[in-house]
């Protein structure tokens, strides 16, 4: 039987998993590699990092599975979307990588939008407006602040593509993580010869283009010596960690959703046309399903805002957590059970690293609004809770109104772990959550579609329904749904209400 194995390039470290031929899971492990924020805003890593961890954790995946190097049938990549890894002759990058959650780009996005011919031409172009995360004005910021630099680049890889070219030697990636460079014709499904000619970006610095299952090259020689698999592993295109994610949790047909709270929170919906927000609220894009796309909307600090709470004020949960054995996160959602729902008014704008959907603004800040002498600590914890999930449901009403059917919404990443956060989301979407058995994300989806790339199944379709099994639902509760609902509306109005403010504070 083959082995399949998914690695993805995550912000905090880098995960593998391996998988056999009817997709059940033999193993998983984890490398983590460090982030560094030189400047208020940004956000830097350190390529060679990443690649440290990827052979780090596929073979400490491959042990923990017990398995020859010559076991593994195919390789799938996944990764954090948007950064820049800037190439000249060889893979020492000529700067670190600048990632998706960094800042700095604003005045970038400006011009594109300008030099574009506005927002709405923009987003006909390329299906996406112009937004600090992106990879587009990370290439202008370089060129203009970094001319150097930008006169030796030779090639522009995102970080899932870094590791492919380092395992490979291929310059290669696939359209829905390119998808989120704002340089792909999302509904052509190639490079957008019309915005590269407008910003003078050469075509040249750009990977070559597969579909997501596609075998994109083989394991040279030294890079199976560093990973622990055999020389001539077929790797395929995989996908960026949305896409990835939505495969590994089966989102390969209309009407079904995910929302996914990891580090961002992402609400993610398949479609089988290039449906367009005209207003760019979410985000139209390429699926890892070949000849279908997707859409959907990313807030920059979903668990980012529940983790900035546990090592800001969790200090007491951390140390019971080690001394109990137990996860800190566990300590915290036990508290904020112990408080009212709604918290008797106390809000939590969770804006930590700016905001991206539905309010593209690099200078949103969060915070606590409505603490009165009542405030209880446990109302804090739910409050950030309930902002974090009140951010997600923003998605869902964009693509309501967009006419996107939602009939359940599948939750994943570490919100899905608990049964109050899971409870939570359904009373606040007011829409069933569905669990099902393939709790791994964006690996399990692309070791799935390493099976597909290399014959184990004949679709990605046929992949997910093989593999992919709901094993419990969670219905909301109408009277806490109404209650949700009021606070919703007073949420949605806070970031007008101090929008003005926000610029003022930035720095």
């Amino acid at each position: 039987m083959a082995y399949l194995l998914g690695i993805d390039i995550g912000t905090s470290g880098t995960k593998t998993l391996v998988c056999d031929g009817k997709g059940r899971m033999l193993a998983t492990a984890v490398a983590e590699h460090p982030i560094s924020a030189p400047r208020p805003g940004w956000s830097e890593q350190h390529p060679e990092d990443w690649w440290k961890a990827t052979c780090s954790a596929t073979r400490a995946v491959l042990r923990k599975a017990k398995l020859k190097p010559a076991d593994i049938g195919g390789i799938g990549l996944s990764g954090q979307m948007h950064g820049s890894v800037f190439l000249g002759d060889g893979p020492r990058p000529l700067r670190p990588a600048i990632l998706w959650n960094d800042q700095r780009t604003a005045m970038q996005c400006e011009a594109i939008t300008e030099a574009a011919g506005g927002r709405e031409a923009l987003i006909e172009m390329v299906a996406n407006p112009a937004l600090t995360g992106f990879t587009a004005p990370k290439i202008l910021w370089v060129r203009q602040h970094e001319p150097r630099v930008y006169e030796q680049t030779k090639h522009i890889l995102l970080p899932k593509d870094y590791i492919r070219y380092r395992m490979t030697g291929e310059y290669a990636t696939e359209v829905s993580d390119a998808s989120g460079t704002l340089l792909l014709d999302v509904v052509k499904r190639t490079w957008s010869s019309e915005l590269l000619t407008i910003l003078k970006i050469d075509k040249a610095l750009l990977p070559r283009l597969h579909e997501s299952p596609e075998v994109t090259g083989k394991v040279t020689a030294e890079a199976a010596a560093a990973l622990g698999v055999a020389a001539g592993t077929p790797v395929v295109g995989g996908g960026g960690d949305q896409a990835a994610g939505a495969v590994g949790n089966g989102i390969v047909m209309g009407g079904i959703v995910s929302a996914t709270l990891g580090t961002s929170g992402v609400v993610f919906a398949h479609s089988d046309q290039p449906t367009r927000d005209p207003r760019g609220r979410v985000h139209t894009m390429c699926h890892a399903v070949p000849g279908k796309w997707c859409v959907f909307g990313c807030m920059l600090a979903a668990g980012g805002s529940f983790q900035w709470l546990r090592n800001t004020l969790g200090q007491e949960e951390i140390k019971a957590a080690k001394k109990a054995g137990k996860d800190p996160y566990e300590l915290l959602v036990a508290e904020a059970q112990r408080a009212p729902a709604g918290c008797e008014g106390l809000q939590f704008l969770p804006y930590l690293t700016g905001e991206r959907c539905p309010h593209p603004d690099p200078c949103a800040r969060g915070g606590w609004i409505g603490i009165t002498s009542r405030t209880t600590r446990d109302m804090l914890i739910r409050a950030v809770m309930e902002g974090v999930t009140f951010g997600m449901r923003d998605a869902l009403e964009i693509m309501a109104e967009m006419q996107i059917p939602i009939t359940q919404v599948r939750a994943s990443g570490g919100g899905a772990r608990s049964a109050f956060w899971r409870q939570l989301q359904a009373d606040i979407y007011k829409k069933p959550i569905v669990m099902t058995n393939a709790a791994e994300g964006p690996a399990y989806g692309v070791a799935l579609l390493a099976g597909v790339g290399t014959g184990v199944w004949k679709s990605v379709e046929e992949a997910c329904r093989s593999c992919i099994k709901q094993t419990g639902r969670i219905r909301p509760r109408a009277k806490l749904s109404a209650l949700y609902d009021r606070h919703y509306g007073i949420y949605g109005k806070l970031y007008w209400d101090l929008k003005q403010r926000f610029a003022e504070m930035a720095v």
